[in-house]
């Protein structure tokens, strides 16, 4: 039995042909199933949780990256096969998976090829995709072994499923992109140094692959993780014990 979650924006008149076609084409290869749409009042690990006592076998999640994030933050231990058809703008995790956005994500999702996929972990929360530290002036300990601090500020991301997109500087045309890897997590780190009164340079980055890390500092920073913002003065982050089991397609980039 599958179930279907559809993103809120999908209601969106722009999105009525597109919507449709899929479902027809998933009608077409006998895997349509109930459709249940999400909004900020609703929990999905209760919605996921209700429909595998139900009898649902797999929960595909239809939207973008902060539809798959927001889903996966809260479901992600549930013991069923997650899908993934990536529809509308910000979808940056799809390619990552190898799955098309509109018709053709349903060929993929026909053929369910898997696999388990990493889960990140967060002072007690999950992330899936990508969890993003904004500058701050933190203190960095890699796997209990050694730290990394900086005279000023530091940013840290660290990817999961979504790669992260950065440039050198304000004026670099360039787009550079942190790939994830699979088995380890992966933390961007990039100092920033004061700059009189015209605010900060950004120093080259550091990349480093690790299972657990530790972000302190003696003020409150933000930290991002699938959507969620939070404030937060001492951070650990490691790899879950469970995973995801995931369709994905082919063209996956792990």
């Amino acid at each position: 039995m599958y179930v279907y979650l559809y993103d809120n924006f999908l209601r969106q008149k722009k999105y009525d042909s597109l919507v449709k076609a899929m479902e027809v084409r998933l009608t077409d290869y006998g895997i349509a199933g109930k459709i249940l749409r999400l909004n900020n009042f609703i929990d999905p690990k209760q919605i996921v949780d209700e429909e595998i006592r139900r009898g649902a076998k797999t929960v595909i999640i239809v939207g973008n990256d902060a539809t798959f994030g927001y889903v996966l933050s809260k479901a992600a231990t549930c013991n069923c096969i997650f899908g993934f058809l990536p529809i509308g703008p910000d979808n940056t995790i799809a390619e990552v998976l190898g799955i098309p956005e509109g018709l053709d994500g349903c060929d993929v999702l026909s053929k369910r090829r898997k696999e388990r996929l990493d889960v990140g972990w967060m002072n007690n929360r999950y992330f899936v995709s990508q969890l993003h530290i904004r500058p701050a002036a933190i203190k960095v300990i890699y796997d209990e072994r050694f730290a990394v601090t900086t005279k000023d500020k530091m940013e840290v991301v660290v990817c999961n499923l979504q790669p992260f997109y950065w440039k050198k500087d304000k004026k670099d045309k360039n787009e550079q992109v942190v790939h994830p890897q699979d088995g380890k997590l992966e933390a961007f780190l990039r100092p920033l140094t004061k700059k009189g009164w015209w605010g900060y340079n950004y120093e080259d980055p550091s990349i480093f692959p690790f299972e657990e890390m530790e972000i302190l500092s003696n003020s409150p920073f933000t930290v991002e993780a699938d959507g969620k913002v939070s404030k937060e003065i001492k951070v650990k982050i490691k790899l879950a014990h469970s995973k995801v089991e995931m369709i994905v397609g082919r063209n996956r980039k792990f």
